[in-house]
């Protein structure tokens, strides 16, 4: 019985969740989006990050908090860079189209300028070295349906092909530590975390398609955490030799139009009682059973003996 009594009262005072669901009603809200990746075979001073909405506009906020890390080939810090925008720029070269009078305007007009010079071979000596980058922060962007990318894009093209050579030779493996799109609630599950993409040998793009389900997680004390999870599917592209393209990685994210709601409740005390009392007879109950039964089986077995002296 006082087994029974304990199990009861844990099961009682264990909390449970229920889940509800209900169309999204929210306007005007911004999204947050917490990235904390790690790309091994690339230097900082290569890396861009991009946010664009459905709508084709740069959404990510000039205030929004990232940082790159700069890691040594085993993985240690070595250099740190806070970015106000990580907002990829637009690279138009029609304006390089015209003439140019000798070698030294052509090759500043594309970019070869003294800084490129030394940021090239500053990126060289970078991947000579074997440096990575980590890259964490959160983004704040419009709750619409778009992207974010890490790539090397924000660099002039010209500059990049004299760093890599050609794109086949931009190595995206990258390990993703953490994304979400909000704060953590308990039992949250967020299935990038701790995803591990290495490429040897070979380049190409990654897309992870994402839907985004806003939550709200009501607590028992009637506090509630405003917050979105996730689904993803995954895909891969090799790069090829005709390809124009420089490898990615691509978060392409849209919003469900259902929110789920969570919320802690605790089984009532009446069910509680209810049970004990269920507990407490039927303990009573089968306790008295067995006790006749035990009863009557050894009174059989000491009457055959004395039934059977009389008889002698």
């Amino acid at each position: 019985m006082a087994t029974l009594f304990l199990h009861e009262l844990s099961y009682y005072l264990n909390t449970l969740t229920v889940h509800q669901m209900s169309v999204d009603l929210k306007r005007g809200e911004t999204l947050p989006i917490h990235v904390n990746m790690t790309f091994p075979s690339l230097p900082c001073d290569v890396l861009s990050m991009d946010a664009i909405d459905m709508s084709g506009k740069h959404e990510v906020d000039l205030d929004t908090n990232i940082w790159k890390l700069r890691l040594n080939s085993h993985g240690h810090i070595i250099g740190t860079e806070y970015i106000s925008d990580l907002v990829e720029k637009e690279h138009d070269h029609s304006t390089h189209k015209h003439e140019h009078k000798n070698e030294t305007e052509a090759l500043n007009v594309l970019g070869f300028d003294q800084a490129a010079e030394t940021m090239i071979k500053k990126v060289k000596q970078a991947l000579a070295d074997g440096e990575g980058c980590r890259v964490y922060g959160v983004l704040d962007v419009q709750r619409v349906a778009g992207n974010f990318h890490v790539s090397v894009h924000g660099l002039n093209i010209y500059v990049a092909q004299m760093i890599f050579g050609s794109s086949k030779n931009v190595n995206v493996s990258h390990m993703i530590h953490d994304l979400s799109f909000g704060p953590k609630y308990p039992g949250i599950h967020n299935p990038l975390d701790d995803t591990n993409r290495i490429l040897r040998d070979t380049s190409g793009t990654f897309k992870y398609y994402i839907k985004v389900v806003p939550t709200e997680y009501r607590y028992l004390s009637k506090d509630v955490l405003s917050t979105n999870q996730y689904s993803v599917t995954e895909y891969y592209t090799p790069m090829n030799e005709f390809d124009r393209t420089w490898p990615a990685v691509y978060f392409l994210y849209d919003l469900s139009p259902i929110t789920v709601t969570i919320k802690e409740e605790r089984r009532s005390f009446l069910h509680l009682i209810t049970r004990l009392c269920a507990v407490l007879g039927g303990t009573f109950a089968l306790t008295g059973m067995l006790d006749r039964w035990m009863f009557r089986f050894i009174e059989s077995f000491t009457k055959k003996p004395s039934t059977r002296s009389i008889h002698k």
